[in-house]
């Protein structure tokens, strides 16, 4: 059953939708959540959460492409409960790849609660789209997916430390690209290497 048929279902309120929706995307909404959360229960929590959620919101709301807006809807949750999890110090899971990035970042205010913030996430996108189709790749698995640099370097068949050389070279252009973008720099020292 394609996205807009899945969609159709939600807006008639029929309930196959969710068993549809979870047999096309319930895998890959498992892997946004494991991959922050590193716990098969909260994983599964987050996507139960995602599904409730877009019963919820569809309608109103009408994603032209499930598969994005789902993955959105899991990666917001699981964050939250890493957040959660976090205060706790249950998880270290995000803590490298934000860390990384967090010198590239205006340093006036707190990384999480920027990156969500619009404006940001708008120079980023700008700054991705402009990359190569493998490097924003590369950068969205490894910042956005939590994808470790290991696997990201076996995947694509280099070592890991040309690989890191290269990530680095990329939170460079970003940083570089954002004070273009007149954001706010303070204490922005070395990028720090994986």
């Amino acid at each position: 059953m394609d996205d807009m048929e899945i969609v159709r279902l939600f807006w008639q309120r029929d309930e196959a939708a969710i068993a549809e929706t979870e047999c096309k995307y319930g895998s890959f909404c498992l892997g946004v959540a494991m991959s922050l959360l590193s716990d098969g229960e909260d994983a599964r929590e987050c996507v139960n959460e995602a599904l409730y959620q877009a019963w919820s919101r569809i309608p109103p709301q009408r994603p032209e492409k499930l598969r994005p807006w789902l993955g959105r809807v899991v990666r917001n949750i699981a964050v939250s409960l890493w957040r959660k999890n976090h205060r706790q110090k249950r998880y270290n899971g995000l803590e490298q790849a934000l860390s990384e990035l967090e010198d590239c970042v205006p340093a006036a205010v707190d990384l999480q609660q920027d990156v969500e913030g619009a404006e940001l996430g708008e120079a980023i996108s700008r700054w991705l789209a402009a990359l190569g189709k493998e490097d924003r790749i590369l950068f969205v698995r490894r910042y956005w997916y939590d994808i470790p640099l290991g696997e990201l370097a076996n995947e694509i068949g280099v070592p890991p430390k040309k690989l890191s050389q290269r990530m680095y070279r990329l939170r460079q252009n970003l940083k570089s690209f954002l004070e273009k973008e007149d954001r706010p720099y303070e204490n922005c020292g070395q990028l720090r290497s994986v």
